[in-house]
């Protein structure tokens, strides 16, 4: 069997963070689309859907966990004949624990390749047949290989609700680690989703029957005092209209114990009073009847915890809707989750900094299509627009313009004067190659090399100013975007940053040394976040040409 190429892998590895990149929000918006179904079959469907739409699968199917114990296929996506051939077929309790545990444990995920799941061909498992041709690399799909991600409900129990199982990734390859994360923590939301699709369907019932059967309420009311008390997730009632609109005046346990509060206390509170200052726009925005929203929530102990909330009116039908029914979820570890995704997907893995495609959006940020104005100062600027007629809109109110255009209330980014220094200040980019680098490396090895890099990085964050960037274009480049600088200033920084890297490094109890080279570029509006690179990246090689090898050569 054949293996891949070293070029091959090289090209995989340089595209890696913009590969994660785009998964990451492929995910984000399948996961999205989990919560907006609007019935349990919906939400399975939406779950099969979102593996063949979002993570790379031909082939998707959703084995639901009946109440006899049971898996039965509830929802199949990505082939007709294969969905009109095992929809609604059972497969048992039985042979699904032994599915489960065969193979090889990819975290909460179970593979079992083509050389073990012969044995399964004729157990009960509802199951379809994929030809194809032999694989030709190792890591390579067979037609045979089973992967499959169980989905357990929500706290310690370990609860089986179902298993995903999917077949012919679109790349034709077996999921690296990346890929098995992502397929893991979708089958963790589709599990959330599909329980919270329960509890919704729960709830909805408990409702209609508060409206239709006006004289069994005594019954409907208690049905739904159980589903509130002990819904796994938060629940709270909170007032509808007049003075104390929004005001708590029910809380059940699951949503005390997650805020750190008795339910004496939550009912002196509105959740605009235990909102965090930055999400209150949100939570005002969320409206009442069918109502979503993602914000923190202050504990007790003064930490705030992220949670979804999803709200519903209870209706009265002598006077109209008066309280407002809130779904409070606990969802920090999804947060946690996807922050360090996000993370992951911007930042180089081996020194932390931002990586290319971080350095990119950033500076990609700051710069527009149009070039500054051709203004000196911003006092000119508006001096220039008193000079010339106000705009008005065809309804009478006037909108703001400098020189006869639209202000656009964009601050455009400017390059100072390289050749005098005349005290304006820009954007400078410094672009940083070290030398004699490539020498530590055919000498000491790469983990040595590792380890310089790692040094030199934390000593260029440590030479800027909190608000600077350094980022690392890959190999031994290295970027920095410094605010606010003149000409003299950026020249300054260059020089401090390159005695910083040349002092000696520490490695495996020896002392090895590398050389600087900067080269000193300027954002202005009207730049391609290419040209701007670009012109740093040649001033660089302009500066390292000018100095001799042997002020360049690592000690």
């Amino acid at each position: 069997m054949l293996s891949r190429s070293r070029g091959e892998r090289a090209m995989e590895t340089e595209s890696e963070p913009y590969v994660r990149l785009a998964t990451l929000r492929q995910l984000h918006k399948v996961v999205t689309d989990l919560n907006t179904a609007r019935s349990l079959a919906d939400t399975l469907q939406t779950v099969a859907d979102g593996i063949v739409a979002g993570l790379g699968y031909e082939l998707a199917c959703v084995n639901l966990v009946r109440p006899d114990g049971d898996l039965v296929v509830a929802a199949f996506a990505g082939s007709a004949a294969a969905e009109a051939l095992i929809t609604g077929r059972v497969g048992s309790r039985t042979s699904w624990d032994r599915r489960l545990s065969m193979g090889e444990a990819w975290g909460e995920l179970r593979f079992i390749p083509h050389t073990e799941g012969w044995v399964l061909i004729e157990d009960d498992v509802p199951q379809w047949h994929t030809d194809g041709p032999e694989p030709r690399f190792e890591d390579e799909w067979h037609p045979q290989d089973r992967l499959y991600a169980p989905m357990y409900a929500s706290g310690g129990g370990r609860e089986l609700l179902g298993v995903i199982s999917v077949d012919r990734p679109r790349n034709g390859r077996r999921p690296g680690p990346w890929g098995q994360e992502a397929l893991q923590m979708y089958a963790s939301q589709a599990a959330i989703a599909i329980s919270n699709a329960r509890l919704r369907a729960n709830m909805q019932r408990a409702l209609v029957r508060l409206e239709r059967e006006q004289q069994a309420l005594r019954a409907s009311e208690e049905s739904f005092r159980q589903a509130f008390e002990y819904a796994p997730s938060g629940m709270a009632i909170a007032e509808m209209g007049g003075d104390q609109h929004g005001r708590l005046l029910r809380t059940n346990d699951a949503l005390c114990r997650l805020l750190g509060r008795p339910a004496s206390a939550m009912r002196r509170y509105s959740f605009a009073d235990l909102v965090h200052p930055e999400d209150v726009g949100t939570l005002l925005r969320t409206s009442a009847e069918g109502g979503r929203a993602e914000i923190r929530l202050g504990r007790r102990d003064g930490s705030y915890v992220w949670v979804s909330l999803r709200n519903s009116v209870v209706a009265d039908t002598a006077d109209g809707p008066r309280f407002l029914l809130t779904h409070v979820e606990d969802i920090e570890d999804r947060k946690r989750h996807e922050l360090q995704l996000a993370h992951r997907a911007s930042h180089d893995a081996l020194t932390g900094l931002p990586n290319s495609a971080e350095l990119r959006a950033r500076l990609s940020s700051r710069l527009c299509e149009r070039p500054h104005a051709a203004y000196a100062t911003d006092i000119e600027a508006l001096d220039a627009a008193y000079e010339t007629d106000r705009g008005f809109r065809s309804d009478g109110f006037d909108f703001d313009t400098i020189g006869g255009r639209p202000y656009d209330h964009h601050v455009h980014t400017v390059a100072p004067d390289s050749e005098i220094d005349d005290g304006a200040k820009g954007l400078a980019v410094l672009f940083c190659d070290l030398d004699g680098f490539k020498s530590i490396n055919d000498r000491f090895g790469h983990q040595t090399g590792d380890a310089v890099l790692v040094e030199v990085a934390r000593r260029l964050t440590t030479g800027v100013r909190d608000g600077d960037t350094v980022a690392r274009l890959g190999g031994d480049e290295f970027v920095v975007l410094a605010d606010g600088l003149g000409a003299a200033d950026a020249a300054d920084l260059a020089v401090r940053l390159r005695n910083a890297i040349i002092l000696p490094i520490r490695v495996g109890g020896r002392g090895v040394r590398v050389g600087a080279s900067f080269g000193i570029g300027w954002a202005s509006c009207g730049m391609s976040v290419e040209e701007v690179l670009q012109s740093a990246d040649q001033r660089m090689y302009i500066e390292k040409r000018s100095r001799s090898k042997v002020h360049r050569r690592a000690g």
